[in-house]
């Protein structure tokens, strides 16, 4: 596997913390813990925020600033709950992120070549060629994972709609002696549009601003230290000085995304194939799910071994959880406008975050508890992401799935599934180990991406687990006059 990376080398100041900082929810963690890299995540420092307190209650995201406090959440809102193995929410950046991913993919034999930017990309029957300044590759499969202006996405002719922006959105770093004159808080809102500061030092802040002109400004035109400093004051309602501008960008939160996620032998994932505003920390969240959901079925393509419309699963399962986030997001938008009749709503919003129902349904919206997949079955755990289940002798679901391999989870005393799962030997692992709480199941098999394929609360039949098994994995290792 080759990775065609534009920029000459790995780091950015806008991928650092502050201007990189992002959070990361419970699916995303458990994405990490399950490849053995949350040790990673925990050695470079990382924090989990809002630790439940006396003084502090836990804060499990926002929306549009509005903060959904943990302590208010229904616990059994969510089914088949087990204590997780970090803290539903962390604090990190897109370069502490790219790091220990650029680690795994190493290990794993990956090479990245920096400085490639891909000009040229022609599909044929079994493959597809790509040029990067004088170089071509051949490959079979191509994944489109360079963002927004994604240059894959518009190579390989992907339809990409949606609705066009109602702000302007700037976010830099620079030297404001007065940086006091700012309100502090996740978003301050203004009769004008709305800010964040997050400080640096004494006089350097990160200063994102959202003017709702409509995405009026031209990215052609230069972020002068003059008209940001105009737009700062303008919309914070301060005489507030800028002295200087460090690094400068401007965003909308124009809303689009791809009709499918798949064209030929050209796939996109993460902001490639949607995008939207930062409001809510929903992009690299949404961008990993994807991730997950593609690289096993892209694997066992590959491997020529899959079923003809693996692939074809990406989209269906992954474009609706895109086009929810889309969603979100211009939700949040709506409740900021600086009118009377969005503050009405926002007002009114403020309430219903504060009462249990309203801060369930928020905190699995924001934290993707509330995803589950469309796979044709109707047992409640089946399409949901996967309990960490505690196994006798000490180790957990999440310690069996560090190869990426599927997972059987085999609790029937009669152990019935323990011959024939091992004609899939080499996609699926087996264990009869008990757990300390099994949720009433009998039975329940995991994809790689930790997303349950199969489950059953009585006795487990053999051919109901070898016809989900084969729909997931392919046919049989062994032939049918040997099983």
């Amino acid at each position: 596997m080759v990775v065609l990376e534009r920029e000459a080398e790995s780091g950015s100041p806008w991928r650092a913390a502050p201007l990189g900082r992002r959070g990361l929810f419970a699916t995303s963690i458990d994405a990490f813990y399950r490849r053995g890299m949350l040790p990673q995540l925990r050695a470079a420092g990382h924090t989990f925020p809002g630790a439940p307190g006396p003084s502090a209650p836990r804060i499990v995201g926002h929306f549009a600033g509005m903060m959904i406090d943990g302590s208010v959440i229904d616990p059994a809102a969510a089914p088949y709950q087990l204590p997780r193995p970090a803290p539903g929410m962390l604090m990190t950046s897109l370069t502490e992120i790219e790091e220990i991913l650029a680690a795994r993919a190493e290990h794993l034999g990956v090479r990245v070549h920096y400085g490639a930017a891909v000009t040229e990309l022609t599909q044929e029957d079994k493959g597809v060629l790509v040029r990067a300044g004088d170089d071509e590759y051949a490959a079979r499969w191509v994944v489109g994972c360079d963002g927004g202006r994604s240059t894959v996405r518009k190579l390989a002719g992907f339809e990409f709609v949606g609705t066009e922006p109602q702000f302007t959105g700037y976010t830099m770093r620079a030297t404001i002696p007065d940086l006091d004159k700012l309100g502090t808080g996740m978003i301050t809102t203004t009769p004008t549009g709305a800010y964040i500061r997050m400080s640096i030092g004494q006089q350097v802040g990160h200063v994102a601003i959202m003017d709702f002109d409509g995405g009026a400004f031209d990215r052609s035109r230069e972020l002068t230290r003059d008209y940001l400093q105009s737009v700062l004051r303008r919309v914070s309602g301060t005489d507030v000085t800028i002295e200087e501008v460090q690094l400068a960008s401007s965003f909308t939160d124009r809303a689009m995304q791809t009709t499918s996620y798949r064209r030929g032998r050209v796939l996109l994932a993460g902001d490639a194939a949607h995008i939207h505003s930062p409001l809510g920390g929903q992009g690299l969240n949404t961008g990993l799910g994807d991730a997950g959901n593609l690289g096993w079925k892209l694997a066992a393509t590959v491997l020529d071994d899959a079923q003809d419309d693996l692939l074809d699963s990406y989209t269906r399962e992954r474009h609706p959880i895109g086009a929810r986030v889309l969603d979100w997001s211009r939700a949040q938008v709506e409740v900021m406008r600086p009118d009377a009749h969005s503050r009405a709503t926002r007002s009114l919003l403020r309430d219903l975050l504060a009462t249990r129902d309203g801060a369930t349904y928020a905190a699995q919206k924001v934290s993707g508890a509330c995803i589950r997949y469309d796979l044709g079955d109707q047992h409640p755990l089946v399409g949901r992401d996967v309990p960490d289940f505690h196994l006798e002798g000490g180790s957990r679901l999440g310690d069996l799935m560090h190869e990426g391999q599927a997972v059987l989870l085999d609790f029937s005393a009669d152990r019935a599934l323990r011959a024939p799962v091992a004609n899939w030997a080499n996609k699926i692992r087996y264990s009869a180990l008990p757990a300390r709480d099994n949720l009433g199941l009998a039975a329940v098999l995991i994809r790689p991406d930790g997303i349950v394929a199969w489950a059953v609360d009585h006795d487990p039949d053999r051919g109901e687990f070898e016809h989900a098994a084969g729909r997931w994995f392919g046919k049989p290792v062994l032939p049918a006059a040997a099983r």
